[in-house]
């Protein structure tokens, strides 16, 4: 079952990210998409991933060191060096480096932590594993 909500939170995330990407601008666009691009791509991640990890922390902090991987590599000119010239593809990517995109990622993960603890304590809870 949470899956499934995973599922429709993400499908909703990526209707306002392409909203965002057509319609917006400023801080809106340059910000606030990029928190949002974290917190879909965690609910992604468990909408398709069976597995429960051991520890409550394991998708956010995924989640959060492939924000920044992609984030160096756009400060690498990853797009550039390997020549792709799609427009798509390039601004799914991203081709430039910001500081205030990891602070972004940062912001978007923290709320993914909080749910990640929730099911991982409510789990926790219903085996009898609370203290």
């Amino acid at each position: 079952m949470k899956r499934i909500v995973f599922g429709v939170v993400s499908l909703v995330l990526l209707g306002i990210e392409i909203m965002i990407g057509l319609y917006a601008s400023g801080w809106i666009r340059n910000y606030f998409g990029d928190v949002l691009v974290v917190i879909l791509i965690y609910t992604l991640c468990r909408t398709i991933s069976p597995d429960k990890p051991s520890v409550w922390y394991v998708f956010p902090t995924a989640v959060l060191v492939f924000a920044f991987v992609v984030e160096f590599l756009q400060l690498w000119g990853f797009c550039d060096r390997l020549g792709i010239t799609n427009k798509l593809l390039r601004i799914i990517i991203g081709t430039g480096f910001s500081v205030a995109d990891l602070v972004s990622y940062i912001a978007g993960i923290i709320p993914c932590y909080f749910v990640e603890y929730r099911i991982f304590k409510n789990r926790k809870y219903r085996r009898g594993e609370m203290e």
